[in-house]
C-alpha cells in the first residue's frame, strides 16, 4: 500500500505523529483525572479530545507552514480562540455566583499542552501539565480551607 500511495506522491510518515498524539493525551489525562474525580462537567474525555485535537491542528498544518512563522502563529492564534470557546462553555454564571472558571482554564490549559506537543516543545508541554496539575490539586486545598464554615471559634 505504501508503494501506491508513494507513487501518487503521498507519504505516510504515521509514527512521529502517533508519538506526539500519544503524548499529548497522556499529559492531558492528571487533569482530566482530577476534574473527573471532582465530578466537574469535563473529565476524562473533555482534556485528552483538547490535547490532542489541539497536537492534530499544528501536526496537520505542519506541511503547510513549515518555515513561515506568521502561519504557524495564525494556526496557534486559532487553537487559542477554539479551545478559549470551549471553555467559555463551561463557565455558568448564576444567582449565587460564578462556577466552572477553574474548568475552563484547565481547558485552555490542556489546548496549550497538545499545541506544545504538536510543535514539538515536549518540556513545556511537561510542565504545563505539572503545573496545571498541581495547581487544581494544591489550590483546591486552600479553597476548601477558606470555605470552612466560621463556628466562632478563633
Amino acid at each position: 500500500m505504501n508503494e501506491w500511495l508513494a507513487s501518487l506522491g503521498v507519504e505516510l510518515d504515521i509514527v512521529p505523529h502517533l508519538i506526539a498524539l500519544l503524548v499529548a493525551y497522556v499529559l492531558a489525562l492528571p487533569i482530566a483525572w482530577d476534574r473527573e474525580r471532582n465530578e466537574r462537567s469535563a473529565g476524562l474525555r473533555t482534556f485528552p479530545l483538547v490535547a490532542i485535537a489541539a497536537c492534530g491542528f499544528i501536526q496537520a498544518t505542519e506541511s503547510v507552514t513549515v518555515g513561515n512563522a506568521e502561519a504557524t502563529a495564525r494556526i496557534v492564534e486559532g487553537i487559542i480562540n477554539g479551545v478559549g470557546f470551549i471553555g467559555g462553555g463551561a463557565i455558568l454564571v448564576g444567582k449565587l455566583g460564578t462556577r466552572g472558571t477553574a474548568t475552563a482554564a484547565s481547558i485552555w490549559a490542556t489546548g496549550a499542552i497538545g499545541t506544545a506537543v504538536g510543535l514539538g516543545a515536549y518540556d513545556t508541554a511537561i510542565v504545563l501539565s505539572i503545573v496545571t496539575f498541581a495547581t487544581l490539586r494544591v489550590m483546591a486545598n486552600f479553597k476548601s480551607a477558606r470555605n470552612l464554615p466560621d463556628n466562632g471559634e478563633k
